[in-house]
């Protein structure tokens, strides 16, 4: 999971990609956190991709660096404590402006069930279970 967490990071912008009825919808994001030994994620929840998330929380992130690119499908599953929210909070602080870890409206979610594939043309692609 360190090395998915590294990548993402190093990217600083990944592709969320969700579902909507029978539609796929893709937005960028950049909030990527380790807590508790899991990946999380931040959004709204007055956002469309929180919604989708709720409905069908299958998801896929993929991001690029320097040739190489990763894809992440998992589970995403609200972790509703505080606890949680502070930490993406604090290791994210330009969200400050926009979320409270008590306002209602800031979500955290962890990949569950994950497996990330980074590959590139010039190397056989790399399989990591989280």
């Amino acid at each position: 999971m360190k090395e998915v967490l590294e990548f993402l990071k190093k990217a600083g912008t990944y592709y969320l990609a969700t579902v909507e009825g029978d539609q796929a919808r893709v937005r960028p994001f950049g909030t990527i956190h380790e807590f508790e030994g899991k990946l999380y994620i931040q959004t709204g929840k007055i956002k469309p991709c929180y919604k989708q998330m709720i409905a069908d929380p299958k998801v896929e992130i993929c991001a690029m660096v320097a040739g190489s690119w990763i894809r992440v499908a998992a589970t995403a599953v609200e972790d509703d404590r505080v606890e949680a929210r502070r930490s993406m909070l604090e290791a994210y602080p330009s969200l400050k402006g926009m979320y409270a870890e008590d306002d209602g409206n800031c979500v955290v979610l962890y990949l569950k069930d994950a497996t990330a594939t980074i590959s590139s043309f010039t190397a056989e692609p790399k399989v990591i279970k989280f």
